[in-house]
């Protein structure tokens, strides 16, 4: 993603130069093989007594908690399922909301949570004392460690905890070798997963890769570019994380207690949902330092969608509305562009007068552009314009799930990858080389001349391989330019 980030900055700059330089001097390996069927509960009978049940006496209590000893535990509502093993490993997860199903997206077991009761770090095998459709009890006899799961109304899987005895706690993300045969890490195993985390801000670390701190953590999550798991506390208390090479995350805490409480959630990375679930889940999404632009961006895109359903078409009219906008801006642009065509020849003749002053040929560069009205860096307005939107337009297209997917029209099928056939990028160069044609130049020089024939084709190598809908507002958005251009130059 960065890389591509850099890509995109490096072809305007590229191209910018190329414009204007002319004019310028971060747990073991475990085998599971159980799979969800269908919410149904998979639950092996002890044979510790003639009854199929166990009896516990709880430390301290005064009751006996009848349990039975799971393989799996599977909680479902119409908005989520999760199915976790006796260990409380996320082994499966399914997200229905928005009326889209993500069936088994996400399999692993990459969530993990371990205790210590004053000897070390290990996993708990947990017994059922009772179950419903969206909520269970479990039971920790070893431990005496009670835990109560519940599904709730957004999907949030909450986890409570309560001991009689202290304990410290880790949580691990991860433990599955990314990439490994037969491994049923699915979409996390993917070059773009990452880790997350929010302290006072929202931090990624790119799965296997070490890293280490100490930071107040409220919500960490594993996630790609558009689903997650996030684990959301509800105290934020110091944790000490670490990630490695092997593809692990884990953060812990040295604070001892009784109670735990926590939530987890499994959805696709939906900017409007993730605002809906609250705890600044948004900030998953990565819209850099141009979300004061992205946002408003991604809303005239939904805005137009709800107008007519085709992404594609909102993007032209997010467009066009684009540079109506900015047009103002442009105008006063194209007409200094105008002037500097208009006085090209008195230039040529000033330069060649005092060929052998630069300082005069500067004083009195500088007063026939005074006298004319002209800019000579005018031309640069409209780039330095379209840069931020660019960018913009690019965060969209590429961490909005909204468009993952989205077909456009014809050969595009999705407006979150690149053209197929690469008939965008070389309509947009067609294009931009219409816009030279039309476009006033103010150099006489062959050699500058030649250089800006190429702009175009430099352009359009650059954005093959970026997403269609960011080639496609580039072509309208020359289009619109030209149209505006030949307004301005009938009317000066």
């Amino acid at each position: 993603m960065k890389e591509d980030q850099k890509r995109a900055f490096l072809t305007v700059a590229l191209c910018g130069v190329i414009l204007f330089g002319w004019q310028y001097f971060f747990a073991p390996e475990v085998d599971y093989s159980a799979t969800m069927k269908d919410g149904n509960k998979k639950v092996a009978q002890t044979t510790e007594n003639n009854s199929g049940s166990s009896e516990i006496k709880a430390s301290e209590q005064n009751t006996d908690i009848q349990t039975e000893k799971i393989s799996e535990l599977t909680l479902k509502n119409e908005i989520a399922s999760y199915t976790l093993n006796s260990n409380l490993e996320v082994i499966n997860a399914n997200s229905f909301e928005n009326n889209s199903i993500y069936s088994d997206y996400f399999k692993s077991n990459s969530f993990l949570l371990l205790f210590n009761f004053n000897e070390s770090f290990q996993k708990l095998s947990f017994s059922l004392v009772s179950q419903d459709d969206t909520s269970a009890k479990l039971f920790n006899e070893k431990y005496n460690l009670n835990l109560d799961i519940k599904l709730d109304e957004k999907g949030f899987l909450n986890y409570s905890f309560q001991s009689t005895n202290e304990f410290t706690y880790k949580v691990v993300y991860g433990n599955v070798k990314k990439g490994e045969e037969g491994s049923s890490f699915m979409a996390f195993s993917q070059p773009k997963s990452s880790f997350g985390y929010y302290a006072s801000d929202y931090n990624t670390i790119p799965m296997s890769t070490e890293d280490s701190g100490d930071k107040k953590i409220k919500w960490a999550s594993v996630d790609n570019e558009y689903h997650m798991l996030a684990t959301i506390f509800d105290k934020e208390v110091p944790y000490l994380f670490k990630t490695t090479e092997s593809g692990e995350f884990n953060f812990f805490t040295n604070e001892k207690v009784k109670n735990l409480d926590f939530k987890q959630v499994f959805t696709r990375k939906e900017y409007d949902y993730l605002k809906s679930l609250g705890h600044k889940l948004d900030l998953s999404i990565d819209f850099g330092i141009w979300g004061i632009i992205a946002i408003p961006i991604l809303r005239g895109l939904q805005f137009f969608y709800t107008v007519i359903p085709n992404y594609g078409i909102a993007i032209i009219f997010l467009t066009i509305l684009i540079r109506l906008l900015t047009f103002p801006l442009q105008y006063k642009s194209f007409k200094s562009m105008k002037k500097m065509q208009e006085i090209q020849p008195e230039l040529n003749k000033v330069r060649e007068r005092f060929k052998d002053n630069p300082q005069k040929m500067q004083q009195e560069t500088m007063a026939l552009f005074k006298k004319s009205g002209a800019n000579p860096l005018g031309g640069c307005l409209p780039l330095v314009l379209q840069m931020p939107i660019f960018f913009a337009f690019y965060r969209v297209l590429y961490s909005s799930v909204e468009l993952v997917g989205a077909p456009f029209m014809l050969w595009i099928s999705d407006l979150s990858v690149k053209d197929p056939f690469y008939i965008l990028p070389v309509l947009m160069a067609f294009a931009m080389v219409l816009n030279q044609k039309l476009m006033p130049t103010t150099t006489t020089d062959p050699v500058q001349k030649k250089v800006m024939m190429f702009v175009p084709l430099i352009f359009a190598i650059f954005m093959k391989d970026f997403p269609a809908g960011l080639t496609l507002y580039i072509f309208v958005s020359t289009l619109v330019g030209m149209l505006q251009q030949l307004y301005v130059y009938k009317r000066a």
